[in-house]
């Protein structure tokens, strides 16, 4: 989970909650191939102007080829401080 909060430090973001939620998929598809569960929360300023799909483009782009091998699945909240 270090990895992917320092890849997501590219955003700025005043806060970045995640939670690996992995075991909660045990026996799933995604947990034998070895890639991870997750739920983000992440505020930016950097989300600023652009509406949800955007957003999670900006995520994945700063995920890079974590999200074809590390992780499996990725709920995401993306909002602006003014957002909260």
């Amino acid at each position: 989970m270090d990895e992917i909060r320092q890849r997501l430090a590219v955003l700025a973001p005043v806060k970045v909650e995640l939670i690996d939620d992995s075991a909660l998929h045990a026996g799933h598809a995604g947990a034998r191939s070895g890639g991870g569960h997750y739920r983000l929360s992440i505020v930016s300023a950097a989300f600023a102007g652009k509406n949800t799909v955007s957003r999670h483009r900006m995520i994945y782009d700063a995920l890079g080829d974590m999200m074809r091998k590390e992780i499996h699945a990725l709920a995401i909240q993306a909002e602006t401080p003014e957002d909260l």
